[in-house]
């Protein structure tokens, strides 16, 4: 009995033992690490929410002051942009996504002193942020439109070509404020792109030389893509064949032109003529092939008769293409493409093309979602 007593107290202890390690709850595991590119894509919502904040107190301070406060007519062009930027940044309404809206949302009011690290995503403290001046929200402008085309080196796909396109607008509008410490023209987006490829005079990224190899698997024929999109030799080869058709316009414009407007159109036609170059190089590297340069394009009147105007649409049509090879490339083709887009993009600003809040996207604004209260 005294064995038969110590075998039920020990299984006794067993099954209580048992049934309290099954009813602890396992800890559960740690989530997952977001990719890179949604990792930038919230970064880039919750930075572009936080200088529309800033930029809408600038504009209206602005337009309460008296004689000499900040003009708000440029800031009301700034914040459209950072509006529409925003709502390209949004996902589709769902768990993750309303999540990361209401972070980024929570931010939006956070101050923007110059040089500052992006936004975290901690709600804002409760007293009111101070009023920063004009000078430190174009700087905080500069500094997002740099981040942006930097995390755009490494991003995936269509991503890369969103904040490609979300960082140049920046930039650009960074300079119409007066920015100081943003990159020069035609400088490329990232100072270490440069020893991938070579710069030419101009400051673009320019296609390797003969003797120069592309990173392994870049360089070799891709196979045949998908239906409905674009190869890279095909999309550089139309790169090319704009670039063409932009040379042959500023030929024909420089002689229309006023002394003051064809100074930097003739720099431009040498930086078009230098760009086809590169583009028509790159595209025999992926396998494209480029066109042959027809003898002549077909200019209408309205060209002829009004040069800039013309010039900027001209600009503004290498936009798509140089967004296309950003998206479906890396690498050094990848940085002479974001070099390439910025440079268009400031060319056609220089003619006076109505700012593109994301240049190399085709952008239907009535299908973007609507940004949260």
């Amino acid at each position: 009995m005294r064995y038969f007593r110590y075998a039920v107290l020990s299984l006794t202890a067993l099954l209580v033992l048992s049934l309290g390690f099954a009813l602890i709850p396992a800890e559960p595991p740690a989530p997952a690490e977001p990719p890179f590119s949604e990792q930038a894509r919230t970064a880039a919502l919750e930075q572009t929410l936080s200088l529309r904040s800033t930029g809408l107190a600038l504009a209206a301070s602005g337009r309460n002051a008296a004689a000499g406060g900040t003009p708000a007519a440029p800031l009301d062009r700034v914040v459209t942009l950072l509006t529409i930027q925003a709502r390209a940044l949004l996902l589709p309404a769902g768990p993750a996504e309303a999540a990361a809206t209401a972070s980024a949302t929570a931010t939006a009011t956070a101050s923007l002193p110059a040089g500052a690290a992006p936004p975290s995503a901690t709600p804002p403290p409760s007293n009111p942020p101070a009023q920063v001046t004009l000078a430190e929200f174009a700087a905080a402008l500069a500094a997002s439109g740099q981040q942006r085309l930097k995390d755009a080196e490494t991003a995936d796909g269509g991503m890369a070509r969103l904040l490609a396109g979300s960082g140049t607008a920046q930039l650009l509008a960074a300079e119409q404020l007066g920015a100081r410490g943003a990159p020069a023209r035609g400088a490329p987006a990232h100072e270490g792109q440069a020893q991938e490829g070579k710069l030419s005079p101009t400051g673009e990224v320019t296609a390797p030389g003969p003797g120069s190899t592309e990173p392994p698997g870049e360089s070799a024929c891709p196979a045949t893509p998908a239906t409905g999109s674009i190869s890279l030799g095909a999309a550089l080869a139309a790169a090319a064949e704009a670039e063409l058709e932009a040379v042959y316009g500023y030929q024909a414009a420089l002689t229309r032109l006023s002394p003051e407007g064809a100074r930097p159109a003739s720099d431009f036609l040498t930086q078009h003529q230098e760009l086809a170059d590169q583009a028509g190089a790159y595209s025999l590297m992926h396998c494209g092939a480029p066109s042959p340069q027809p003898p002549g394009y077909v200019l209408d009147p309205a060209f002829l008769d009004a040069p800039a105007a013309g010039l900027a649409r001209l600009e503004a049509a290498t936009l798509p293409a140089y967004g296309d090879i950003v998206a479906i490339t890396d690498s050094t083709t990848r940085a002479w493409a974001l070099s390439a887009l910025q440079g268009a993009a400031r060319r056609a600003q220089h003619w006076g093309a109505d700012a593109n809040p994301l240049p190399g996207l085709v952008l239907d604004e009535a299908q973007l979602p609507q940004l949260p209260a």
